[in-house]
C-alpha cells in the first residue's frame, strides 16, 4: 500500500491469512478475492465478480515445485498433470479470462522463472518445474503474438531464487529483496509494448 495502489488480490483458501491482516490496515485499497486457478469455473466466477473492474496491471503468480531431482522418466501422469495446470493452465486461463479488464495502455504480467528458459537450461534438474514454465513462456509468447497491434506490455518476470517453500531455505534471496525489485521492474516497463522476458533486476533472460 506503500505506493498508493488500490489492488485486487486473490487467495485460494477460505482461512483468514496475512493478506487479510494487510487489507484490515489498508483503508480500502486491498480487496481480496477467493480463486483456485487449477479450477477453470472459479476463474469465470471471479471474472463475473470483478466485471465492472479496469485494472491498469494485471499480475498473475502461481506456482508449485516437485523437487529439483524428479524426472521426466519418474514423474507420474497426475504429478505431470497438477505442475502443468497450476504452473501454465491456470496462469493463462487467467490471463485470457481477466485480459480485456486491462486498460488499453496497461500491462499484463505474469510470474515466470529462469528456470523456463530453453537456450539457458544448462545443468538440468528440477525438469518437471523447468518444463511447466517453458510452457507458461510459450504460451504467453502466443498470447502476445495474436495482439501484434496491442499497445499492452506483456511481460515474463522472474523473481530470482527466493526462500519461499519453493525456493527452500537455502536460497539466495529473502522475499523483501526479490519482491519489491519485481514490482519495481514491473513499473519500469509499463508503456514498452510487447512482450519481456525479465528477471527481478529488468534484465533480459535468454528464451
Amino acid at each position: 500500500m506503500k505506493r498508493g495502489w488500490d489492488v485486487v488480490a486473490t487467495v485460494r483458501g477460505s482461512g483468514k491469512t496475512g493478506l487479510h491482516e494487510v487489507a484490515e490496515r489498508s483503508a480500502g485499497q486491498l480487496r481480496i478475492e477467493r480463486v483456485d486457478i487449477s479450477d477453470f469455473s472459479q476463474i469465470i466466477e471471479l471474472r463475473k465478480r470483478i466485471a465492472n473492474c479496469l485494472f491498469d496491471l494485471l499480475f498473475v503468480n502461481a506456482g508449485i515445485a516437485n523437487g529439483p531431482e524428479e524426472t521426466i522418466s519418474a514423474v507420474t501422469t497426475e504429478e505431470f498433470v497438477r505442475v502443468m495446470v497450476t504452473n501454465a493452465l491456470g496462469p493463462m486461463r487467467v490471463v485470457e479470462t481477466l485480459g480485456d479488464l486491462v486498460r488499453p495502455d496497461g500491462t499484463i504480467g505474469v510470474m515466470s522463472s529462469r528456470l523456463g528458459s530453453v537456450a539457458a537450461n544448462e545443468t538440468g534438474g528440477w525438469e518437471i518445474y523447468r518444463g511447466s514454465k517453458a510452457a507458461l513462456n510459450t504460451l504467453m509468447r502466443s498470447y502476445a503474438a495474436r495482439r501484434r497491434d496491442d499497445f499492452r506490455t506483456f511481460l515474463l518476470v522472474a523473481p530470482g531464487w527466493v526462500r519461499t517453500d519453493i525456493g527452500g531455505p537455502e536460497a539466495t534471496l529473502s522475499i523483501e529483496e526479490s519482491i519489491p525489485r519485481v514490482v519495481d521492474t514491473i513499473g519500469a516497463n509499463s508503456g514498452k509494448r510487447g512482450l519481456h522476458y525479465l528477471d527481478y533486476r529488468g534484465e533480459s533472460i535468454p528464451w
